[in-house]
């Protein structure tokens, strides 16, 4: 008999939420009790699950108890302030902010590079940045033939990664714009349609903003490798759904670009969507509402003998948030690795 679980959706009315909801009946995750929680002032409040409309729930003290599973994508903050309650009830936090990513005794976590690493957790597993994600899955099976030695990163980030409400915006200010009428920027520092800037997180003394560096400090903790050169340069773009990146990949000798499409061509997770008679490749209106990323424009860099350019496409909302938080779920669920290895962290540590 199949062993179920009762999940409990922490920030069920965000994009990352609602995507977490939808995930779990298209998976046939193995479901004993859902539980959908946010703030007060969405208590009441109803979505569809397979044909039955469920309540959402104001958390609180007692929401997760008899819960194994928590899905929780309600920002840092939310996360922090129930983390040691959801851990004291005995429930694992798969975690979408990036408030545990770089604690050394929490696991960060892509299914298709490091699965044994959430058997490793003591109560929650970080899910990485969503460009980190989309990275990783691409890069990864090229580095397990030949070892990246460094990598120079530039992102083309949507809408999608700051949520449904900057969603929204960007389509009001372009139809503003097309109005002759002056673009209201609320969810993003300035106006996104027709337009494009720096990624928005806060600057670092480095120079770096906080988004090029989670890159950074996400991939060598992914790979384990401590000292993998990387660097990012992360632009918000006006679309929709689904991030870019163009990447630059130097190993110690060339890299056969016929070996790299054969790699890729079978890598998990991964679609090579390349046409260069058409000059066709990926793009992010292919790329939305898929759970591969899509991956392609492999060429020699002419700079650099061992070194590669790609492009890539995924779903930020999906590959990129809740389909990674989905599959390190179905990982504890299918090695039986829910209850945590060692012994919870001290309450006070996990602030």
């Amino acid at each position: 008999m199949t062993q179920t679980y009762r999940v409990a959706i922490l920030g069920a009315t965000g994009a990352v939420g609602t995507e977490l909801l939808a995930l779990l009946d298209e998976r046939n995750f193995p479901l004993a009790e859902l539980k959908l929680l946010a703030s007060p002032r969405s208590a009441g409040q109803t979505l569809d699950f397979k044909g039955e409309s469920l309540v959402i729930e104001a958390v609180t003290a007692d929401s997760f108890k008899g819960v194994d599973i928590v899905l929780a994508s309600a920002g840092g903050s939310t996360s922090k302030a129930w983390a040691e309650t959801i851990t004291g009830a005995g429930a694992v936090m798969i975690d979408n902010s990036s408030a545990f990513r770089m604690r050394p005794d929490v696991p960060l976590v892509v299914p298709e590079v490091n699965p044994q690493a959430a058997s490793e957790h003591q109560g929650i597993i970080a899910n990485p940045n969503c460009t980190t994600i989309l990275m990783a899955v691409a890069i990864y099976p090229l580095h397990q033939v030949q070892p990246i030695r460094r990598i120079v990163a530039a992102t083309y980030q949507s809408a999608s990664g700051a949520g449904a409400r900057a969603m929204e915006e960007v389509k009001r200010q372009s139809q503003a714009i097309l109005n002759g009428e002056a673009p209201v920027a609320e969810a993003f520092p300035y106006p996104l349609a027709f337009n494009l800037f720096p990624h928005n997180s806060p600057l670092t003394d480095v120079g770096y903003c906080e988004e090029e560096l989670k890159m950074v400090n996400e991939s060598r903790k992914i790979f384990g490798v401590p000292d993998l050169r990387v660097t990012a340069t992360c632009v918000r773009v006006p679309v929709l759904r689904a991030h870019s990146e163009a990447l630059n990949l130097e190993f110690d000798s060339p890299f056969a670009l016929e070996k790299a499409r054969e790699v890729l061509s079978q890598a998990p997770g991964v679609k090579l969507v390349e046409d260069w008679q058409a000059n066709y490749f990926p793009m992010p209106i292919d790329a939305s509402g898929k759970d591969e990323v899509l991956v392609g424009r492999i060429r020699q860099d002419l700079s650099h003998p061992n070194a590669i350019d790609l492009w890539l496409c995924g779903d930020q909302i999906r590959k990129g948030a809740a389909l990674n938080a989905i599959q390190i779920a179905e990982l504890l669920t299918q090695n039986d690795w829910v209850k945590p290895s060692k012994s919870l962290p001290l309450a006070n540590s996990i602030a």
